[in-house]
Protein backbone atom coordinates (compact mmCIF):
# COMPACT_ATOMS: atom_id res chain seq x y z
CA UNK A 1 0.00 0.00 0.00
CA UNK A 2 1.56 3.65 -0.80
CA UNK A 3 0.30 6.21 1.47
CA UNK A 4 0.89 9.77 0.01
CA UNK A 5 0.91 13.54 1.46
CA UNK A 6 0.68 16.04 -1.13
CA UNK A 7 3.85 15.79 -3.13
CA UNK A 8 5.53 12.99 -1.51
CA UNK A 9 4.64 9.36 -1.15
CA UNK A 10 6.21 6.69 1.34
CA UNK A 11 6.57 2.88 1.75
CA UNK A 12 7.02 2.24 -1.97
CA UNK A 13 8.03 -1.30 -3.53
CA UNK A 14 10.54 -1.31 -6.68
CA UNK A 15 12.60 -3.29 -8.68
CA UNK A 16 16.31 -2.03 -9.27
CA UNK A 17 16.68 -2.24 -13.27
CA UNK A 18 19.79 -0.05 -13.09
CA UNK A 19 22.76 0.90 -11.27
CA UNK A 20 24.88 4.07 -12.86
CA UNK A 21 27.18 3.87 -9.17
CA UNK A 22 25.49 6.82 -7.40
CA UNK A 23 21.57 6.61 -9.04
CA UNK A 24 19.44 3.84 -9.86
CA UNK A 25 16.63 3.21 -12.45
CA UNK A 26 13.93 1.68 -10.09
CA UNK A 27 10.80 -0.01 -11.62
CA UNK A 28 7.38 0.33 -9.34
CA UNK A 29 5.06 -1.92 -8.94
CA UNK A 30 2.97 -0.09 -10.87
CA UNK A 31 5.47 -0.51 -13.56
CA UNK A 32 6.44 3.03 -13.31
CA UNK A 33 10.41 4.27 -13.45
CA UNK A 34 11.41 6.11 -10.92
CA UNK A 35 14.90 7.72 -11.22
CA UNK A 36 16.46 6.99 -7.43
CA UNK A 37 19.65 7.81 -4.76
CA UNK A 38 20.41 6.35 -1.39
CA UNK A 39 20.44 8.12 1.57
CA UNK A 40 23.33 7.54 3.85
CA UNK A 41 25.66 4.49 3.56
CA UNK A 42 23.91 1.03 3.44
CA UNK A 43 25.92 -1.70 5.37
CA UNK A 44 25.16 -5.57 4.43
CA UNK A 45 25.99 -8.09 7.49
CA UNK A 46 28.93 -10.53 5.47
CA UNK A 47 29.45 -8.69 2.49
CA UNK A 48 32.36 -6.14 2.19
CA UNK A 49 31.09 -4.24 -1.44
CA UNK A 50 32.13 -1.28 -3.64
CA UNK A 51 28.11 -1.19 -4.40
CA UNK A 52 25.50 -1.33 -1.85
CA UNK A 53 22.45 -2.18 -4.53
CA UNK A 54 22.69 -4.00 -7.52
CA UNK A 55 20.40 -4.73 -10.29
CA UNK A 56 17.49 -6.72 -9.45
CA UNK A 57 17.46 -5.59 -5.89
CA UNK A 58 13.78 -5.18 -4.39
CA UNK A 59 13.84 -1.41 -2.60
CA UNK A 60 11.57 0.04 -0.41
CA UNK A 61 12.06 3.95 -1.22
CA UNK A 62 10.28 7.42 -0.94
CA UNK A 63 9.46 9.98 -3.58
CA UNK A 64 10.23 13.86 -3.19
CA UNK A 65 10.52 16.25 -5.50
CA UNK A 66 13.87 17.58 -6.44
CA UNK A 67 14.93 20.04 -9.23
CA UNK A 68 11.21 20.19 -10.14
CA UNK A 69 11.57 16.55 -10.60
CA UNK A 70 10.21 13.46 -8.73
CA UNK A 71 12.61 11.34 -7.74
CA UNK A 72 13.17 8.57 -4.83
CA UNK A 73 15.21 7.81 -2.00
CA UNK A 74 16.12 4.18 -1.13
CA UNK A 75 15.32 3.49 2.33
CA UNK A 76 16.03 -0.51 2.48
CA UNK A 77 16.88 -3.60 0.52
CA UNK A 78 14.89 -6.13 1.06
CA UNK A 79 16.51 -9.80 1.51
CA UNK A 80 18.35 -11.00 -1.38
CA UNK A 81 18.07 -15.04 -2.29
CA UNK A 82 21.05 -14.84 -4.35
CA UNK A 83 23.83 -12.33 -5.89
CA UNK A 84 26.84 -13.05 -8.00
CA UNK A 85 29.47 -10.82 -7.18
CA UNK A 86 33.41 -10.44 -8.59
CA UNK A 87 36.52 -8.72 -7.09
CA UNK A 88 37.12 -5.02 -7.28
CA UNK A 89 39.69 -4.03 -9.45
CA UNK A 90 40.93 -1.09 -6.96
CA UNK A 91 39.84 -2.78 -3.83
CA UNK A 92 41.29 -6.40 -3.88
CA UNK A 93 39.75 -7.01 -0.30
CA UNK A 94 36.25 -6.03 -1.88
CA UNK A 95 33.74 -7.48 -4.23
CA UNK A 96 31.71 -5.58 -6.48
CA UNK A 97 27.77 -6.82 -6.78
CA UNK A 98 26.99 -7.72 -10.49
CA UNK A 99 23.56 -8.48 -9.91
CA UNK A 100 20.99 -10.18 -7.41
CA UNK A 101 17.66 -12.67 -7.33
CA UNK A 102 18.36 -14.15 -10.79
CA UNK A 103 16.47 -17.16 -11.64
CA UNK A 104 18.35 -19.10 -14.00
CA UNK A 105 21.56 -19.54 -15.78
CA UNK A 106 21.78 -20.24 -19.37
CA UNK A 107 25.37 -21.65 -20.58
CA UNK A 108 25.73 -21.67 -24.03
CA UNK A 109 28.34 -24.75 -25.23
CA UNK A 110 29.20 -25.35 -29.22
CA UNK A 111 31.85 -28.37 -29.50
CA UNK A 112 33.12 -26.89 -32.39
CA UNK A 113 33.14 -23.61 -33.48
CA UNK A 114 34.64 -22.81 -30.70
CA UNK A 115 34.92 -25.69 -28.77
CA UNK A 116 33.97 -25.41 -25.24
CA UNK A 117 36.08 -27.84 -22.86
CA UNK A 118 34.68 -29.69 -19.67
CA UNK A 119 36.85 -27.55 -17.67
CA UNK A 120 35.46 -24.66 -18.34
CA UNK A 121 31.64 -26.08 -17.84
CA UNK A 122 32.70 -27.74 -14.76
CA UNK A 123 33.75 -23.95 -13.53
CA UNK A 124 30.66 -22.33 -14.11
CA UNK A 125 28.43 -25.23 -12.89
CA UNK A 126 30.32 -24.19 -10.09
CA UNK A 127 30.28 -20.81 -9.98
CA UNK A 128 26.50 -21.09 -10.14
CA UNK A 129 26.32 -23.77 -7.36
CA UNK A 130 28.43 -21.77 -4.67
CA UNK A 131 25.69 -18.45 -5.56
CA UNK A 132 22.30 -20.67 -5.42
CA UNK A 133 21.85 -19.83 -9.09
CA UNK A 134 19.72 -22.54 -11.43
CA UNK A 135 21.88 -23.63 -14.29
CA UNK A 136 20.66 -24.65 -17.77
CA UNK A 137 23.17 -26.10 -20.53
CA UNK A 138 22.35 -24.60 -24.16
CA UNK A 139 24.08 -26.94 -26.46
CA UNK A 140 24.40 -24.02 -29.64
CA UNK A 141 25.01 -24.53 -33.45
CA UNK A 142 23.33 -27.84 -34.31
CA UNK A 143 22.27 -26.32 -37.27
CA UNK A 144 26.42 -27.17 -38.39
CA UNK A 145 27.02 -29.86 -35.90
CA UNK A 146 27.67 -33.04 -37.80
CA UNK A 147 29.36 -36.26 -37.74
CA UNK A 148 31.94 -37.01 -34.74
CA UNK A 149 30.79 -33.85 -33.15
CA UNK A 150 27.30 -35.27 -32.54
CA UNK A 151 29.08 -37.80 -30.59
CA UNK A 152 30.76 -35.69 -28.43
CA UNK A 153 27.85 -33.61 -27.80
CA UNK A 154 26.02 -36.66 -26.89
CA UNK A 155 28.39 -38.01 -24.26
CA UNK A 156 28.80 -34.40 -22.59
CA UNK A 157 24.52 -34.48 -22.58
CA UNK A 158 24.78 -37.74 -20.92
CA UNK A 159 27.56 -36.68 -18.39
CA UNK A 160 25.55 -33.44 -17.25
CA UNK A 161 22.32 -34.58 -17.40
CA UNK A 162 23.00 -37.65 -15.05
CA UNK A 163 24.34 -35.00 -12.53
CA UNK A 164 20.62 -33.54 -13.28
CA UNK A 165 21.77 -30.73 -15.11
CA UNK A 166 18.71 -29.43 -17.69
CA UNK A 167 20.23 -30.07 -21.15
CA UNK A 168 19.08 -28.39 -24.07
CA UNK A 169 20.13 -28.82 -28.32
CA UNK A 170 19.63 -25.68 -30.06
CA UNK A 171 20.41 -23.71 -33.51
CA UNK A 172 19.77 -19.47 -32.36
CA UNK A 173 20.19 -19.35 -35.91
CA UNK A 174 17.62 -21.18 -37.43
CA UNK A 175 15.53 -21.06 -34.07
CA UNK A 176 15.15 -24.28 -33.22
CA UNK A 177 13.95 -25.15 -29.66
CA UNK A 178 14.24 -21.70 -28.68
CA UNK A 179 10.63 -21.52 -28.20
CA UNK A 180 10.87 -24.15 -25.39
CA UNK A 181 13.75 -21.61 -24.21
CA UNK A 182 11.54 -18.86 -24.07
CA UNK A 183 9.21 -21.16 -21.87
CA UNK A 184 11.68 -21.71 -19.36
CA UNK A 185 12.22 -17.91 -19.12
CA UNK A 186 9.05 -16.89 -18.62
CA UNK A 187 8.34 -15.06 -15.76
CA UNK A 188 11.67 -15.76 -15.05
CA UNK A 189 14.82 -13.47 -14.67
CA UNK A 190 18.18 -14.85 -16.76
CA UNK A 191 21.32 -14.50 -17.62
CA UNK A 192 23.02 -15.74 -20.79
CA UNK A 193 26.96 -16.99 -20.71
CA UNK A 194 29.35 -18.82 -22.74
CA UNK A 195 32.42 -18.02 -25.07
CA UNK A 196 32.81 -15.32 -27.37
CA UNK A 197 31.78 -16.91 -30.57
CA UNK A 198 29.66 -19.62 -29.50
CA UNK A 199 25.99 -17.79 -30.17
CA UNK A 200 25.08 -15.41 -27.35
CA UNK A 201 24.33 -12.10 -28.84
CA UNK A 202 22.37 -14.00 -31.99
CA UNK A 203 20.55 -16.12 -29.16
CA UNK A 204 19.28 -13.30 -27.54
CA UNK A 205 18.67 -10.98 -30.24
CA UNK A 206 16.41 -13.80 -32.08
CA UNK A 207 14.33 -14.61 -28.57
CA UNK A 208 13.77 -10.84 -28.57
CA UNK A 209 15.04 -8.96 -31.89
CA UNK A 210 14.02 -5.40 -30.11
CA UNK A 211 16.89 -6.02 -27.28
CA UNK A 212 19.19 -5.53 -30.29
CA UNK A 213 19.69 -2.12 -30.05
CA UNK A 214 19.74 -1.21 -26.49
CA UNK A 215 22.50 -4.03 -25.83
CA UNK A 216 24.54 -2.26 -28.67
CA UNK A 217 23.88 1.10 -27.33
CA UNK A 218 24.80 -0.30 -23.94
CA UNK A 219 27.93 -1.82 -24.99
CA UNK A 220 29.16 1.24 -27.04
CA UNK A 221 28.45 3.35 -23.83
CA UNK A 222 30.60 1.37 -21.71
CA UNK A 223 33.37 0.21 -23.90
CA UNK A 224 35.84 3.13 -21.85
CA UNK A 225 34.93 1.74 -18.82
CA UNK A 226 35.41 -2.10 -19.06
CA UNK A 227 38.48 -2.18 -16.14
CA UNK A 228 36.32 -0.22 -13.55
CA UNK A 229 32.82 -0.14 -12.30
CA UNK A 230 30.58 -2.10 -14.65
CA UNK A 231 26.69 -1.03 -15.29
CA UNK A 232 24.28 -3.57 -15.37
CA UNK A 233 20.76 -3.66 -16.74
CA UNK A 234 17.77 -5.21 -16.69
CA UNK A 235 15.00 -5.66 -20.03
CA UNK A 236 11.36 -6.76 -19.64
CA UNK A 237 11.11 -8.81 -22.16
CA UNK A 238 7.98 -9.27 -24.59
CA UNK A 239 6.94 -13.00 -23.28
CA UNK A 240 6.66 -12.22 -19.75
CA UNK A 241 10.82 -12.32 -19.14
CA UNK A 242 13.49 -10.77 -17.99
CA UNK A 243 17.38 -10.73 -18.90
CA UNK A 244 20.14 -8.98 -17.07
CA UNK A 245 22.84 -7.48 -19.23
CA UNK A 246 26.34 -7.03 -18.03
CA UNK A 247 28.26 -5.52 -20.75
CA UNK A 248 31.84 -5.08 -19.69
CA UNK A 249 31.68 -7.88 -17.56
CA UNK A 250 33.90 -10.79 -19.52
CA UNK A 251 33.52 -13.32 -16.16
CA UNK A 252 31.02 -14.95 -13.49
CA UNK A 253 33.57 -15.98 -11.20
CA UNK A 254 33.50 -17.04 -7.90
CA UNK A 255 35.97 -14.97 -5.88
CA UNK A 256 37.11 -17.26 -2.77
CA UNK A 257 36.92 -20.88 -2.69
CA UNK A 258 37.97 -22.79 0.73
CA UNK A 259 39.08 -26.32 -0.53
CA UNK A 260 37.00 -27.68 1.91
CA UNK A 261 33.79 -26.89 0.53
CA UNK A 262 34.50 -27.47 -2.62
CA UNK A 263 32.95 -30.91 -3.19
CA UNK A 264 29.61 -29.34 -2.02
CA UNK A 265 29.53 -27.55 -5.37
CA UNK A 266 29.78 -31.07 -7.37
CA UNK A 267 26.32 -32.53 -7.14
CA UNK A 268 27.63 -36.33 -7.28
CA UNK A 269 30.49 -36.33 -5.13
CA UNK A 270 28.90 -34.34 -2.46
CA UNK A 271 26.30 -37.30 -2.88
CA UNK A 272 28.67 -39.80 -2.05
CA UNK A 273 31.04 -38.19 0.68
CA UNK A 274 28.94 -39.60 3.69
CA UNK A 275 30.19 -42.91 2.58
CA UNK A 276 33.78 -42.11 2.68
CA UNK A 277 35.93 -43.20 5.25
CA UNK A 278 37.06 -39.81 6.69
CA UNK A 279 34.57 -36.92 7.08
CA UNK A 280 36.77 -34.34 6.09
CA UNK A 281 37.95 -36.37 2.98
CA UNK A 282 39.28 -34.20 0.52
CA UNK A 283 39.45 -37.04 -2.71
CA UNK A 284 42.74 -37.12 -3.05
CA UNK A 285 44.64 -39.96 -1.64
CA UNK A 286 42.81 -40.97 1.18
CA UNK A 287 42.10 -44.80 1.70
CA UNK A 288 37.96 -45.84 0.69
CA UNK A 289 37.37 -43.21 -0.68
CA UNK A 290 33.86 -43.52 -1.94
CA UNK A 291 34.35 -40.76 -4.72
CA UNK A 292 37.40 -42.37 -6.30
CA UNK A 293 35.59 -45.86 -6.21
CA UNK A 294 33.12 -44.02 -7.78
CA UNK A 295 34.74 -42.30 -10.45
CA UNK A 296 37.21 -45.60 -11.52
CA UNK A 297 33.41 -47.30 -11.37
CA UNK A 298 32.65 -45.17 -14.27
CA UNK A 299 29.63 -43.62 -12.11
CA UNK A 300 31.55 -40.05 -11.78
CA UNK A 301 32.87 -38.64 -14.78
CA UNK A 302 36.70 -38.51 -15.40
CA UNK A 303 36.34 -35.46 -16.67
CA UNK A 304 34.54 -34.26 -13.75
CA UNK A 305 36.75 -35.55 -11.35
CA UNK A 306 39.31 -33.95 -13.72
CA UNK A 307 38.40 -30.58 -12.78
CA UNK A 308 38.03 -31.12 -9.23
CA UNK A 309 41.08 -31.73 -9.11
CA UNK A 310 42.21 -28.66 -11.33
CA UNK A 311 40.51 -26.68 -9.27
CA UNK A 312 41.41 -27.80 -5.24
CA UNK A 313 45.09 -28.06 -6.39
CA UNK A 314 45.10 -24.45 -7.02
CA UNK A 315 45.17 -24.15 -10.78
CA UNK A 316 41.79 -22.62 -10.80
CA UNK A 317 41.45 -21.57 -7.00
CA UNK A 318 40.89 -18.04 -7.88
CA UNK A 319 38.98 -17.63 -11.01
CA UNK A 320 39.38 -15.24 -13.72
CA UNK A 321 36.83 -13.18 -14.41
CA UNK A 322 37.56 -12.70 -18.04
CA UNK A 323 37.18 -16.16 -19.06
CA UNK A 324 33.58 -15.94 -20.73
CA UNK A 325 30.89 -13.23 -21.57
CA UNK A 326 27.81 -12.42 -19.58
CA UNK A 327 24.73 -11.07 -20.24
Amino acid sequence: MFLCFGIACTNMIGTVYKSTGSWYLVKALDGTFYECRIKGKFRIIGIKSTNPIAVGDAVEFDLEQSNNKETGVINTIQTRKNYIVRKSVNLSKQTHIIASNIDQVFLLITVDNPPTSTSFIDRFLLTAEAYGIKAILLFNKMDITKGDSILNLNALIEIYSNIGYECLKISAKNGDNLEAVKSMMKAKTSMFSGHSGVGKSTLVNTIEPTLNLKTKAISEMHQQGQHTTTFAEMFDLSFGAHIIDTPGIKGFGVVDMDAAELDQYFPEMFALKTNCKFHNCQHLHEPKCAVKAAVSAGKIAASRYKSYLQILEGEEAHFRTDSYDTA
